[in-house]
């Protein structure tokens, strides 16, 4: 028995994309598409977290940092320097508040324009040290460098400038002070008359209660009072008339 073999050649599917080894961007492009659906929406999403995370971290790090070695130390430090009347120390303090009152001004507009950019926190934890260390002296320098000499040539301008809103502030105070107790004064007398006019309203009515009762009381007295003399009438022209006619049957 001859058995009849048939052999049926399968076809030949061909990829659209070449081989890996052969186009690295057309392999990635084919991996990217391979992957599930679900991956590819969640991945972006992912690293956004991350990156939250990692920002609010390096964010509540350089808080504590400024609060604690930028804030607190320092201000222990200057009262030892108070208490021993060392001028060194006091002076070396005094430019150090100064520096780092014009570092926390400026901080304010950092952070809500330039707090996107990598290793910002990072930045300030650094300036902070730097400011501190004994070895760099960072707030000295800045203050002999930058701020005294822009300091000293503007302070006549920066005084006046001063005194103007000295006067200024003091004028528009007492201006918008006078415009309230104005407003104040104004507002109690009308609701003072309002007041009276709804009490004079109420007794008026309540008189006119009174009249319309006292109307209607004589109206009823009288009718009272009418009624008993008509009764007395009655019985006068009746006893009359019995009198009469007993007379004339006599």
């Amino acid at each position: 028995m001859q058995h009849c073999h048939l052999w049926i050649r399968p076809p030949v599917v061909r990829s659209v994309y070449p081989p890996a080894s052969r186009c690295r961007l057309c392999a990635s492009r084919r991996s990217r598409l391979d992957a599930p659906v679900i991956w590819r929406k969640l991945l972006p999403a992912d690293t956004a977290s991350r990156r939250l995370s990692s920002a609010m971290v390096s964010w509540i790090i350089s808080r504590l940092v400024v609060l604690v070695f930028g804030t607190l130390y320092p201000a222990y430090s200057s009262y030892k320097a108070v208490k021993s009347k060392d001028v060194k120390e006091y002076v070396k303090w005094m430019m150090y508040w100064i520096i780092f009152a014009l570092f926390t001004t400026v901080e304010v507009f950092t952070d809500m324009f330039l707090c996107w950019l990598p290793f910002y926190y990072e930045l300030k934890i650094a300036f902070v040290v730097w400011l501190l260390s004994p070895y760099t002296k960072g707030s000295s320098v800045l203050y002999r460098k930058f701020v005294h000499p822009t300091l000293s040539s503007k302070e006549k301008d920066i005084d006046e400038y001063i005194c103007q809103a000295k006067d200024k502030s003091y004028d528009t105070l007492v201006h918008y002070g006078r415009k309230g107790l104005n407003v104040a004064a104004t507002a109690a007398v009308m609701a003072a008359t309002k007041g009276q006019g709804v009490l004079s309203d109420r007794l008026r009515s309540f008189s006119m209660q009174d009249l319309s009762s006292y109307q209607s009381d004589p109206v009823n007295s009288g009718s009272g009072t009418t009624q008993p003399a008509a009764a007395q009438h009655r019985t006068r022209t009746m006893m009359r008339s019995k009198s009469e006619s007993y007379k004339a049957s006599s």
